[in-house]
């Protein structure tokens, strides 16, 4: 029995159907062997590239996610996004970090590898290029506390001459602080009699609670919700009240006026027992820009899911929000705010949507431009066979013409060369079956003028 599988370009019957496979094309569109090869070649070529171009268009399974400190809010954050994608065979490495600042330079640097993270609105740094990040959205606000031991304060800059934990290098607490300080008078770079100190949200909780500084700038993207809570309890520590928040967001506008309303924190213990104004960014998520539109869609879809819920701070559908800060929207982004999923990821499983989708984007234009193109080879060679057989037919009326008028002899000499002339290139002529009927009236109308030619020479 002969093995299917197996080509052997020396096996006769293999040569028979290669010939016999070729000769129904030829036949078929009208096309000599040379081109019927190169119309093959050409579309095999668009057609491989067409699957690498699938194959390399499949959305990755697997993305680095830089987050915040262990046991943050941005950690937790991260973790739940990682829960959500695994759903749909994504896998998300969360990696630890100090916070916003470090994130956002992870994200700018190729080198690090990392798909996306969390980043506070307004964290900037000149020496960071943001190029080729775009954002996916701001999916919450977060409060920036300040606690602080001792009589009440209704100013920041009654800090001056006290120890204050600003926050970790990398984090964007430190950098909201060191902003807020300097705009009321306590600068980083002469900071007088007061102490910066750079801690991070566990260390400046722990030295809080034994009286070794006088106050903290906390923020959720490196302390725990549960810290935060301990802290809002503690009778010897004050929770600051922003009583200038509307004019911090009229001189620093991707800080909001954010309310910490009474009772929130312990309803039994009337905890806080007053409205406390806070300030506050939104969080974004950060992506490169080379993220697969397929995980946008899930991500984003992700966050409606995560997000979408009210809190302390925020309304019930508030977040998700394309609202852009410093780094653009990504299209992406845009088009999952405006009309949700991809249509085929709405009713299609993901990794069933990404194949037909990618199948589309991909094979569908080839389609379009592959088909015409290959109809349209054979009509041109059509048309320029029936160019030649006109030609050929101009030709031969011309010269009947000529015969049937002339009577000098060596006129007619010189008519007989040119019919001979005609007549062999005629005979060299090759065309399909499709013009058989063309070429043998042709055939008939030389007989016709060489019978009239004859005649004269009779």
């Amino acid at each position: 029995m002969k093995n299917v599988f197996t080509k052997n370009p020396q096996d006769p019957d293999e040569q028979r159907e290669y010939r016999y496979g070729l000769r129904t094309i030829m036949e078929l569109f009208d096309i000599g062997p040379t081109v019927a090869i190169t119309v093959l070649s050409i579309a095999l070529l668009i057609i491989l590239g067409g699957v690498v171009a699938f194959i390399q268009s499949a959305p990755p399974t697997k993305i680095n996610f830089s987050a915040g400190p262990e046991d943050s809010y941005f950690q937790k954050t991260a973790l739940r996004y990682a829960k959500a994608l695994a759903k749909n065979g994504v896998t998300v490495n969360v990696l630890t970090s100090n916070g916003s600042l470090q994130n956002l330079e992870r994200l700018a640097d190729p080198k690090a590898k990392v798909d996306i993270g969390l980043v506070q609105a307004g964290i900037r740094d000149k020496e960071i290029k943001t190029d080729n990040l775009v954002s996916l959205g701001s999916i919450t606000y977060m409060p920036l506390m300040v606690f602080y031991r001792g009589k009440k304060i209704e100013l920041l800059s009654e800090l001056a001459g006290k120890s204050i934990a600003i926050g970790s290098e990398g984090s964007g607490t430190r950098k909201f602080a060191l902003r807020l300080l300097s705009s009321n008078g306590i600068k980083e770079k002469d900071p007088g009699t007061t102490k910066l100190l750079n801690m991070d949200a566990d260390d400046a909780i722990a030295a809080l609670d034994k009286k070794q500084i006088d106050a903290a700038f906390i923020m959720t993207e490196s302390a725990s919700n549960d810290d935060v809570r301990k802290l809002l309890k503690s009778d010897d520590v004050k929770l600051y009240n922003f009583k200038q928040a509307a004019a911090i967001n009229r001189k620093i506008d991707y800080l909001n006026v954010l309310e910490l309303p009474e009772g929130s924190i312990d309803l039994g213990q009337n905890i806080p027992d007053h409205d406390i104004q806070l300030v506050g960014p939104m969080v974004e998520l950060i992506a490169t820009d080379d993220l697969h539109p397929a995980l946008s869609d899930l991500i984003l879809d992700a966050a409606t899911e995560i997000h979408t819920r009210p809190n302390l701070y925020q309304k019930r559908g508030e977040f998700p929000v394309a609202a852009e800060h410093a780094i653009r929207i990504s299209e992406d982004a845009q088009r999952f705010y405006k009309s949700g999923k991809s249509l085929f990821y709405r009713s299609l499983p993901f990794w069933l949507a990404s194949l037909v989708s990618r199948f589309v984007v991909v094979f569908l234009p080839i389609a379009v431009l592959l088909i015409p193109a290959i109809r349209a080879v054979p009509a041109f060679f059509r048309w320029r066979t029936q160019i030649k057989i006109r030609r050929r037919y101009r030709e031969l009326l011309i010269l009947e013409e000529k015969f049937k008028n002339e009577t000098n002899p060596e006129r007619l000499k010189a008519l007989r060369r040119s019919f001979e002339r005609i007549d062999a290139e005629i005979s060299k002529m090759r065309v399909r079956a499709a013009f058989a009927n063309d070429f043998y009236s042709l055939r008939g109308h030389i007989d016709y003028v060489r019978t009239l030619m004859m005649s004269k020479f009779a």
